[in-house]
């Protein structure tokens, strides 16, 4: 079981991060907030989870411990496979997560792409004693500074399965929220609602 990568950042993907670990490349797979706070070049720690299938061994890459644990939590619900349960992170901080399912809050839930009202209804079923209350003080969302942030949202809708040119225009018009400091995971959430107006 692979637990942590610790290691330097030698390239960002739109959805991946890969960490030069003595001297081999480990690519990671990572929801947009986390890719946010990562910088090329420099040192970083992940929490990871290594998901093995028949044709595949796929490491994935999470902010912190919790972030993962809420990850392998989610898979336990059926019909949610890691792809699912790294775009539901991508989307709502494990706070959040624990919050909704809590409230029972359905239309939280069906904000992830790929989750619909009866997947919402699931969730909450199955999950409502084993994520756990949400923390008395969350944990500050990552921010990133300049316009970076558009990057990372844009890579973010592209790995939940949106067109470019979707991507473009919901990101362009999340642009006045932006600000100084740029909350990214709030900004993806905004341009995912944007995108199921239109």
């Amino acid at each position: 079981m692979i637990s942590f990568v610790r290691g330097r950042v030698a390239a960002l993907g739109p959805d991946t991060a890969v960490l030069e670990v003595g001297g081999i490349g480990l690519e990671l797979v990572c929801a947009p907030a986390t890719l946010a706070g990562l910088r090329p070049g420099e040192p970083a720690t992940l929490a990871a989870a290594l998901v093995v299938r028949e044709d595949s061994l796929t490491l994935f890459g999470f902010a912190d411990a919790d972030e993962r644990a809420v990850f392998d939590i989610l898979q336990t619900v059926s019909g949610i496979g890691p792809r699912l349960a790294q775009a539901a992170l991508a989307v709502h901080s494990p706070a959040a997560l624990r919050r909704a399912v809590a409230a029972e809050d359905l239309a939280a839930l069906t904000q992830v792409p790929g989750i619909g009202r009866k997947g919402a209804q699931r969730m909450v079923l199955e999950l409502k004693d084993r994520l756990g209350p949400a923390p008395a003080d969350d944990v500050p969302p990552v921010r990133r500074s300049g316009e970076g942030w558009r990057e990372q949202v844009r890579a973010g809708l592209l790995a939940l399965g949106w067109s470019a040119r979707d991507a473009d225009a919901a990101t362009d018009a999340v642009a006045a929220q932006a600000g100084d400091a740029p909350d990214v995971p709030a900004l993806l959430r905004a341009a995912l609602q944007a995108l199921d107006r239109s």
